[in-house]
């Protein structure tokens, strides 16, 4: 099988290269913005009329929230036209896409996890222009799949482990916000989940949830990346029940897993433990 990954400087596509040494049936190509920018229209058909994939993983996409606001236009392009321009690329040259999107696509006001068939309400920019480009896939290419997750964090990038780890290692002073509930999720697991997809060969189009089980807050992501790591004495971390933003976010955005889990056979393990093992393994790498 050939597939293609955009967004190949992103954790998720590092996740992926990672995972797919164990897939020898797969043919990867990955490519960065710079070498395909899928917010460009024609190189996009032009990129996808010169090689033949079976399949495309795209993450590619604009993910600053809070700069959203004020680059709309940007994260426009990216995360709704760029879709788009995928999409009718995939459709016309029988490619399967999976698209990754967010929980941000919903307000956060319900009070139980999020099923895939909930109606959708996002509260800032960057939400609404990544339910856009849902939309926009759904529409123009028939064989699709989008995975929508939340709070993605690696060994990769700057995502808010690798944020918190540096930040307690500096001995920053950190007030970390306990006003939203979600699921942090290991970028790798989820890559897993994209591999076994293709792997399937399934035609069960269509959404679907991923993250890891259970929920938290920033503030219990950060405390327990705090307590599972090494000790470090100099590690300054309170709570606050007040976190200004520019970009407003959903107070609750857990993700209800149960249609993946069924579809592919997949068991997916809480959030702590994930993140516990994740660290003792980091840990003991040479």
């Amino acid at each position: 099988m050939r597939v293609l990954i955009t967004g190949a400087n992103g954790q998720l596509a590092k996740c992926i290269k990672e995972a797919g040494v164990f897939h020898a049936q797969i043919f990867f190509t990955f490519v960065s913005k710079d070498q395909l920018d899928i917010s460009d229209e024609a190189k996009v058909k032009d990129f996808l009329n010169i090689n033949s994939f079976d399949y495309c993983i795209n993450t590619a996409a604009y993910t600053n929230v809070e700069k959203a606001e004020s680059e709309s236009e940007q994260a426009f392009a990216i995360n709704t036209e760029g879709a788009r321009y995928l999409a009718e690329g995939c459709e016309k040259h029988d490619i399967t896409l999976l698209h990754i999107s967010t929980d941000y696509v919903f307000d956060g006001k319900k009070s139980s996890s999020y099923k895939e068939i909930d109606e959708t309400a996002p509260l800032n920019v960057y939400g609404a222009t990544k339910l856009f480009g849902e939309q926009n896939v759904s529409i123009f290419c028939q064989k699709h799949f989008i995975i929508r997750t939340s709070w993605l964090y690696s060994q990769h990038g700057n995502n808010f482990y690798t944020s918190m780890r540096s930040h307690f290692e500096k001995g920053t002073v950190l007030k970390i916000t306990t006003e939203q509930i979600g699921t942090p999720t290991n970028a790798n697991d989820l890559a897993q989940v994209l591999l076994r997809i293709i792997n399937s060969d399934s035609k069960n189009y269509g959404i679907y949830h991923f993250s890891n089980e259970g929920e938290a807050t920033w503030y219990d992501f950060a405390s327990a990346i705090l307590a599972y790591g090494p000790q470090i004495p100099q590690a300054n971390l309170a709570n606050t029940n007040h976190y200004p933003t520019f970009a407003k976010r959903p107070a609750r955005s857990v993700l209800d897993t149960k249609k993946i889990k069924e579809t592919f056979g997949i068991v997916i393990p809480q959030w702590n433990e994930r993140l516990k093992g994740f660290i003792v393994n980091e840990n003991t790498q040479p």
